[in-house]
């Protein structure tokens, strides 16, 4: 599971980090509003542990962002804030839960297990764009009822375009998230590109609407209609 756990205080994010992943959870820091709403919109979380009072732009503007853009992603929201009126306008915002500060990293961890288990519904095991299914339980993916037989790196790849569709997908962004590479000498451009080929002869060949698409100089795109 990866977790997302945005709190400008660097002291308080280590902790947390440190202790989610004693608990073998992912987990990422960001320490601004501004790079918690860049990787939201182009890396996949389970939950995000997210501070309302962050420089720049603060936790409900990010909150509130993101769920304007669609993203259901589970988000626990961190305050010292007490009041009735702060709990409602994060509630209303579209959090999940609240938690006020200080707290302990025994109650921060069982909310976090608490929203897991809550997303683990039948519709978060499956994904689908048009008459494109993936069942991420068996890893069998269909196109109009005919099975398209993939490579696990196949899968992967199509299921980080499908958990972004609509969305344009940088090679960067691909190379660090499907094929886990950080730091490298070399980029994956090429490698990315075969791949992608590969993905688009099997889910789109022979297929009146086309799923993949390439943006010139930018990435790709998953959609229905072209982009």
């Amino acid at each position: 599971m990866r977790i997302l756990v945005v709190e400008d205080e660097v002291k308080v994010a280590k902790a947390l980090k440190e202790g989610l992943e004693g608990e073998r959870y992912e987990a990422v820091v960001a320490l601004t509003g501004e790079d918690a709403f860049f990787r939201i919109n182009t890396e996949q979380f389970d939950v995000i542990v997210l501070d309302v009072m962050l420089p720049g732009r603060d936790g409900l503007q990010v909150l509130t962002s993101i769920r304007n853009n669609g993203i259901g992603t589970p988000v626990l929201l961190l305050t010292a804030r007490d009041t009735l009126e702060d709990r409602v306008a994060g509630l209303n915002s579209g959090a999940d839960d609240y938690l006020i500060k200080p707290f302990a990293f025994a109650e921060v961890l069982a909310r976090i297990r608490a929203l897991l288990r809550r997303g683990r519904t039948t519709d978060s095991l499956r994904l689908a764009a048009g008459d494109l299914d993936m069942d991420l339980v068996t890893r069998k993916v269909t196109r109009g009822g005919r099975t398209v037989d993939l490579t696990a790196r196949e899968f992967e790849l199509l299921e980080y375009l499908l958990r972004h569709q609509g969305q344009v997908v940088l090679r960067d962004t691909l190379a660090r998230e499907v094929w886990k590479e950080t730091t490298r000498g070399t980029p994956l451009n090429n490698v990315i590109d075969v791949h992608i080929a590969r993905l688009r002869r099997k889910v789109d060949l022979d297929q009146p609407v086309k799923l993949i698409h390439t943006i010139r100089g930018v990435g790709f795109m998953l959609r229905e209609e072209e982009p």
